[in-house]
């Protein structure tokens, strides 16, 4: 899981604050840059969520919509990110629902890190084919659970609270999705998680 600087998340929050305050007052340069600050964060978790490229930009527009016709709905008890993503998250399983199309392209991975040494890059690409092969075997909420603590750093409350479920759930959630994890990455590889 990503490690987060106090710092740093204290002066996001500032910014994010001020962002959705100057949105309140319908400023387009304000929307341009949260767009633009949760742009690849959001893509990324809606492709690993819904597995369809076609459908993310809709639900990604369809998310940032709703912070720009309803800035107000934010109350401010959570970060910005957490009510953000929770959009994100009920607008993809809408479109899931909706959906009716096989999936395009499983193998599909965006979840790649910064370059290996050359030495190690066959090693790191076969790991990451499995990871990502066995993450495509979770359901929707399973994959969600676990892009949402492992990829994007949020907590089980904050999850609970982008999901719209307890925090138990999450849990139960995260365990089930760890379990078929582990049986999926048989060997060296279920040490990782």
């Amino acid at each position: 899981m990503p490690v987060k600087n106090v710092t740093e998340g204290r002066e996001g929050r500032g910014a994010d604050a001020e962002l959705i305050a100057r949105i309140r007052e319908r400023d387009v340069h304000a929307f341009e840059q949260l767009y633009r600050k949760y742009f690849g964060r959001l893509s990324r978790f809606l492709l690993n969520l819904i597995h369809r490229p076609q459908l993310v930009e809709e639900v990604l527009n369809d998310t940032m919509m709703v912070v720009w016709n309803k800035p107000d709905a934010f109350a401010g008890s959570s970060k910005l990110s957490t009510w953000i993503f929770g959009i994100a998250y009920r607008k993809a399983m809408k479109a899931l629902r909706r959906w009716d199309q096989p999936v395009e392209d499983p193998d599909l991975d965006l979840r790649v890190s910064e370059e290996p040494a050359p030495d190690q890059q066959a090693g790191l690409e076969q790991i990451q084919a499995r990871l990502a092969t066995a993450i495509n075997g979770l359901s929707a909420d399973h994959r969600a659970v676990v892009d949402l603590t492992y990829f994007q750093g949020f907590a089980y409350a904050e999850i609970a609270d982008i999901v719209g479920c307890p925090v138990d759930t999450v849990k139960t959630r995260m365990f089930h999705a760890r379990r078929h994890l582990k049986r999926m990455l048989a060997g060296e590889l279920s040490d990782w998680i």
